[in-house]
């Protein structure tokens, strides 16, 4: 099977430890001496519309890849950790 990495960028990447669905493939990281990629990158989610940023971006190495089918691309990694709720001011009691 070949795939293109225009084509990847329609995968859903699903962690296989806990089902949770990480997000689609955004960019990827290429060894430019031997034509190897190395790793998918998936961009972290905005943060109240993009106004504040994003959340840290995700990238997983080839060797934690298990399966690329057609729909979506199973890896074998630690899945990301929820941030905290931060307040901009704190409740009283």
């Amino acid at each position: 099977m070949s795939c293109r990495i225009t084509d990847m960028r329609e995968k859903q990447v699903i962690c296989v430890k806990d089902g949770a669905m990480l997000g689609f493939v955004c960019d990827v990281e290429i060894d430019v001496v031997t034509g190897a990629l190395c790793a998918i990158v998936i961009y972290g989610r905005s943060k109240f519309f993009g106004l504040f940023g994003r959340e840290d971006d995700v990238v997983i190495p080839w060797q934690d890849i298990d399966v690329i089918g057609n729909d979506t691309i199973l890896v074998r990694c630690d899945p990301p950790q929820p941030h905290e709720k931060h307040r901009a001011f704190p409740l009283r009691t």
